[in-house]
C-alpha cells in the first residue's frame, strides 16, 4: 500500500507541476478538493505568509481567523519543516507577483 501511496502522491505532485496558469489551477483544486479544503489550504498559507513578515500570533489570528493550534503547527513547519513554505514566498516575492 505505501508503494502505491508514494505513486499516487508522485502523480498528484507532477499534475500540479504541470498547470500553466492561475485559473487551470484554481479549476484543478475546485475538482480535487471541497471548498473548505481549499479554504484550509490558502488559510494556511496565509499564516505563513504573515508569520514571515513577523506578525505575533494574535496578529496572525486577527487576519486570518486561524486558531492559534493552526498558527503553530504553521510556524513550526515554517522553521523546522521541509522548507515548502519558504520555497513558495520567496519565489513569490522574487518574481514580483502578488505575494503568497
Amino acid at each position: 500500500m505505501e508503494k502505491m501511496s508514494e505513486a499516487a502522491m508522485h502523480r498528484l505532485f507532477s499534475a500540479v507541476l504541470c498547470l500553466q496558469s492561475e485559473e487551470e489551477c484554481a479549476a484543478f483544486f475546485e475538482d480535487i478538493c471541497t471548498m473548505r479544503e481549499v479554504q484550509d489550504l490558502s488559510q494556511r498559507l496565509e499564516v505563513a505568509r504573515l508569520l514571515h513578515e513577523g506578525k505575533n500570533y494574535l496578529e496572525v489570528s486577527r487576519e486570518t481567523g486561524a486558531s492559534t493550534a493552526t498558527i503553530c503547527r504553521v510556524n513550526k513547519c515554517l522553521h523546522h519543516g521541509s522548507g515548502g513554505y519558504r520555497a513558495v514566498l520567496a519565489r513569490a516575492a522574487t518574481e514580483g507577483g502578488e505575494e503568497a
